[in-house]
């Protein structure tokens, strides 16, 4: 499955985690990253980059199309992966947004 194809799921689609504002769409992902905060190596060395490269990262991503996926392994050993998808889909313009925008 591609993330493009996430658009489809209409029953997990909430007014709440849709944004117009690239700011807000960024600040969620930087939300759930530190309410889910990685593994960190029991060796000191860094497992993930750090979040200000992330963000920065899907900032630019998302501002040219592109989706933010993020995928990290918590402290619990449980893995977590949280995502921001564009829409409509630079690769998949033929699927409709899930929300109408406002």
């Amino acid at each position: 499955m591609q993330t493009g194809h996430w658009l489809m799921r209409r029953s997990q689609t909430s007014a709440d985690r849709t944004w117009t504002d690239l700011a807000d769409a960024v600040s969620w992902l930087k939300k759930t990253y530190r309410a889910n905060l990685p593994v960190e190596r029991e060796d000191t060395k860094r497992a993930y980059i750090d979040l200000d490269t992330k963000a920065g990262y899907a900032e630019d991503a998302l501002r040219r199309g592109s989706d933010a996926v993020w995928v990290h392994y918590t402290k619990s050993s449980n893995l977590v992966s949280f995502s921001v998808v564009c829409c409509p889909h630079r690769f998949f313009p033929r699927i409709l947004c899930p929300l109408p925008l406002l």
